[in-house]
């Protein structure tokens, strides 16, 4: 297995077929408890975009993708809904006395991890790369993990991410954990 950027269109179909089958609609509830899910369905023309931007990290086996941790600049705000009110936060919150939006930063759009692949350190590995590839650039990467996903906050705390905010989006009912890795510490 190989941890690489995107290189290709065929790299954007095969992060889409695994997202396809994990998310949260797909996933039977004691699955989603036990192995985790995503919840954001990416458009494939905006999912292009982004890593034509800047290439996302992805696990791949032979010609398969079996992991991807998507790379989201901050120009790209406003084109997945799902992920405004984590834009909006930005703004807002703050992190060592200072708005994480100061900071040079970009957002995780996503992570997942096939299954059969999971507990292989595929998720340390795609981060380690993230920040070989972009530490030159960035200081914080940011996401936010809705609560109820806890394998999901338990790994992201074990790589380095920290909690930094929680807050409740009444539009779909649920609560997200804002979190954030500065690779400057």
């Amino acid at each position: 297995m190989t941890i690489t950027t995107v290189q290709s269109e065929a790299d954007v179909q095969g992060i889409l077929a695994l997202q396809q089958a994990n998310l949260r609609k797909n996933v039977p509830l004691d699955v989603q408890l036990d192995q985790g899910f995503v919840t954001v369905e990416h458009d494939p023309a905006v999912l292009t975009r982004m890593n034509q931007a800047a290439p996302s990290i992805i696990a791949k086996d032979g010609d398969r993708v079996v992991g991807y941790a998507l790379t989201m600049l901050p120009e790209f705000s406003d084109d997945v809904p799902e992920l405004v009110p984590l834009f909006s936060l930005i703004d807002s919150v703050n992190y060592a006395g200072e708005p994480l939006s100061s900071y040079a930063y970009y957002v995780m759009g996503q992570v997942c991890v096939a299954d059969g692949y999971r507990g292989q350190q595929v998720f340390d590995r795609m981060y380690r790369h993230h920040r070989e590839v972009y530490s030159d650039r960035f200081r914080l990467l940011i996401t936010d993990i809705s609560a109820n996903n806890t394998r999901s906050l338990r790994a992201h705390a074990r790589v380095g991410f920290e909690e930094l905010h929680a807050f409740h989006d009444s539009t779909i009912g649920e609560t997200w954990v804002v979190v954030a890795w500065d690779w400057q510490k």
